[in-house]
């Protein structure tokens, strides 16, 4: 597939709608903000997946900048779920938000979601954003906690799910391998773009991805290199993580 061939938002005659979301760890703004926003801005997406959202000093003020540089609303999340944060379009109508935080392993940074229950168009979708841990065996857990909120997001009345972040592991892995067990992994669903998200300057690993329930249609899925307006000069600025772009079709309640 064509980098320029990813569908662009819309609603179909069937009432299903297509939207695209995009998944960013931007390691708390700590590099090139205007960089990081250009390429949030030429994905031109629904809804934005960020993890290491800023958490101290001002984090909200940090988070309504990027969003109004973006072009985007916050919905949920930042510090309140340790990281993970949701942004929006004026596309997207917010029914329920509630940030979660798993449980800590001593030693260790305390992780979350960021969760919520959109409405776009006649659909009505659920959002987890995550960012999980750096051990195997706390990884796998919080797999399995963020499979019990796909379930819980469910009975709020969102039957389709969209679940994305910075999985700290390869596919294979052990909590990749449970989420890809139980989610569709969209990259491996349909392909587009790149593959690698780490790290930018010379991506050899793909440890950020893009989940969602089954029923849902994926488009294509990737690292969007090439897409106009996305430079790799930005994409090394930005941040120490490429975004996944991804394109689906999800449909009506």
């Amino acid at each position: 597939m064509s980098i320029t061939a990813l569908p662009n938002s819309r609603t179909e005659p069937d009432g299903s709608a297509v939207i695209r979301v995009l998944s960013y760890n931007i390691r708390s703004m700590r590099d090139d903000e205007d960089a990081l926003a250009r390429v949030i801005r030429a994905c031109a997406p629904d809804l934005v997946f960020v993890q290491e959202a800023p958490r101290f000093f001002r984090w909200r003020k940090h988070a309504a900048r990027l969003a109004a540089k973006s072009g985007l609303v916050v919905l949920t999340g930042g510090a309140t779920a340790s990281g993970p944060l949701l942004l929006c379009s004026l596309r997207v109508t917010a029914e329920h938000t509630e940030d979660v935080l798993l449980p800590l392993t001593p030693g260790l940074h305390r992780r979350g979601l960021a969760t919520a229950v959109v409405r776009i168009g006649s659909v009505r979708l659920g959002l987890i954003s995550c960012h999980l841990g750096l051990r195997a065996e706390e990884r796998r857990a919080q797999a399995g906690l963020l499979l019990e909120r796909v379930a819980a997001l469910a009975a709020l009345g969102a039957p389709h799910t969209v679940a994305a972040g910075d999985i700290n592991e390869r596919p294979g892995g052990p909590a990749f391998g449970r989420l890809a067990g139980e989610l569709q992994d969209c990259w491996a669903v349909r392909p587009w773009g790149g593959e690698h998200t780490f790290t930018p300057g010379d991506p050899d690993r793909r440890i950020d991805a893009v989940f969602a329930t089954k029923g849902v249609e994926v488009l294509g899925c990737g690292v969007p290199h090439g897409l106009p307006g996305v430079t790799d000069a930005d994409l090394r600025a930005a941040t120490d993580h490429l975004p996944v772009l991804a394109a689906l079709r999800v449909p009506p309640r």
